[in-house]
């Protein structure tokens, strides 16, 4: 049975990983992420006191277009149908709109949840480890040889690249020589902003009172945006913490992007309670560097996907190559399944 690796357990390459499991029974699926689990940018933290108490500290919701809404719907379907998303009914303050109208959908148990449910979707026979960090990629043959810090390297018919572009960029080995040099300069032309999040847990009894359950901040050097998690997805409960999560602007997470987390937290926290007085202190705190956050320019003309070696396949995927939102994460997913049922 031929082996396939998907590298990343973010949304494309859950959702990778579910398609294959449908489709292609016969394949033993590997999928190995950096991180301590699953849901890279799509990423939800708990409070260290209170496992009910929880944080979206990446993407906090979903805006499906009409366009997409139409395009993807089995895939909204599903995910309604299991209650990994719902309706957002809370108001969220500044939000831009869309063209031709949009819908927003919430995770009641976090935004992990939809990276979660495609992964367990994709049976027992997917094989997900974390803590996998990949250096080096090997063609010996017909196979791809793998290796990971810290660990024996491993073998496989096919690898799937769904880390940020950077990341594939710096994998040694023979990725570099397999890349063409128009591949090159459309891989080094991508590029993300980067930013951090503060994630704050409350104790139940903490009350922050403001009237929206998200807002985006303008004009302000450090804050973008403020969300009531728990509020957001409608969860407020006596028994349940408060949480809250802060982005900063792109300028500021750009500024202070080699600094430590440590040096950073207070900065942010500064300017928070200037634009919210009087917030009760937090029971702790979860920093996040996003050092790729969203992408601001993807690959030219936003193929989906790019094959470096078509025998032995490599592909890689991912919102790099399409655009930054969940939707562009399903579409990058579709044409990289896409390649591998015409490979394998």
């Amino acid at each position: 049975m031929s082996r396939v690796l998907i590298v990343g357990a973010g949304l494309t390459g859950s959702l990778c990983a579910c398609l294959l499991r449908r489709e292609m029974p016969n394949k033993v699926i590997v999928v190995w992420d950096k991180s301590r689990g699953a849901g890279g940018r799509m990423s939800t933290s708990r409070s260290p006191s209170d496992a009910s108490c929880i944080v979206d500290l990446g993407a906090q919701y979903i805006t499906a277009t009409t366009y997409y809404a139409k395009m993807h719907q089995n895939f909204y379907e599903e995910l309604l149908a299991h209650g990994v998303l719902k309706p957002l009914v809370s108001s969220v303050e500044g939000e831009v709109m869309k063209d031709g109208g949009h819908k927003n959908y919430v995770s009641p148990t976090g935004v992990s949840a939809i990276v979660k449910h495609f992964l367990k979707q994709s049976g027992t026979g997917a094989e997900v480890f974390f803590d996998h960090h990949v250096t080096h990629i090997y063609q010996k043959g017909a196979i791809w040889e793998v290796c990971r810090k810290g660990g024996a390297p491993e073998q496989f018919d096919s690898v799937v690249l769904t880390m940020p572009v950077p990341q594939i960029l710096q994998l040694q080995g023979d990725v570099g020589s397999l890349l063409e040099k128009s591949q090159r300069q459309q891989l080094e032309a991508v590029s993300y902003s980067s930013r951090y999040a503060l994630g704050l847990f409350y104790k139940a009894q903490a009350h922050i009172d403001v009237p929206w359950a998200a807002k985006y901040i303008s004009n302000n050097p450090c804050i973008r945006f403020i969300a009531i998690d728990d509020k957001k997805r409608n969860l407020e409960s006596p028994e349940c913490g408060t949480s809250m999560v802060v982005h900063t602007s792109v300028p500021f997470g750009i500024k202070h992007l080699e600094e430590a987390k440590e040096q950073v937290e207070p900065l942010i926290l500064e300017e928070l309670n200037k634009l919210l007085p009087g917030l009760p202190p937090p029971d702790s705190i979860k920093c996040q560097k996003w050092r790729y956050s969203q992408v601001s320019s993807s690959v030219a003309d936003c193929p989906g996907q790019m094959t470096l070696l078509s025998q032995p396949l490599l592909v890689c995927g991912g919102d790099g190559f399409t655009h930054s939102n969940f939707d562009g994460c399903i579409e990058s997913a579709l044409k990289v399944f896409d390649v591998l049922k015409h490979s394998l």
